[in-house]
């Protein structure tokens, strides 16, 4: 089984419904959850928008390859409402789920690059991934995922809403 890290976030609509909705589809369609992050409220990236995002990190146990596990995610998206206008590259969103890593895998393709390209600029994903991975080696930098957190640039509000929950280990 590999273990993937899948960021879950939204902006619109019920967000913290939209968020254990997207959970509950990716245990039912990808694998089983076996961590879990706090959930944080942060700003927009990239963008500017009224609604705050909620964020969520899960470590997913699958038996499905990154490109199966990409066109779930998709799925996923679609029958949750997601709509891509195209027009912009960041809009608001009820819910958006990235792959970050999938075990110690690279891929660099047209369709998908894992780790996630953008990560490491982004503290709403590194801070909630710190959480349950903070050891975990970006296979293409050779830096903890801690490491990365410390480097970051990023100067967007990052607000815990939540108590993080762990099944497993």
């Amino acid at each position: 089984m590999a273990l993937t890290y899948l960021s879950i976030g939204g902006n619109l609509g019920y967000r913290f419904s939209n968020l254990a909705r997207a959970r509950l589809l990716i245990e039912e369609n990808i694998g089983r959850i076996d961590l879990k992050s706090s959930v944080y409220e942060t700003e927009p990236w990239g963008f500017v928008h009224k609604n705050l995002f909620l964020n969520q990190i899960v470590g997913v146990r699958t038996l499905l390859s990154p490109f199966e596990i990409l066109s779930e995610i998709k799925k996923i998206e679609t029958v949750m409402g997601r709509k891509r206008t195209g027009k912009e590259r960041y809009e608001g969103r009820r819910i958006d789920i990235d792959i970050l890593f999938y075990n110690n895998e690279i891929i660099d393709t047209a369709e998908l690059t894992v780790p996630h390209p953008e990560m490491t600029k982004r503290k709403f994903v590194l801070i909630p991934l710190a959480e349950i991975a903070t050891t975990k080696i970006h296979p293409v930098l050779n830096k903890t995922v801690d490491d990365l957190l410390r480097e970051c640039q990023d100067n967007g509000e990052v607000k815990k809403v939540s108590l993080k929950i762990r099944r497993g280990y």
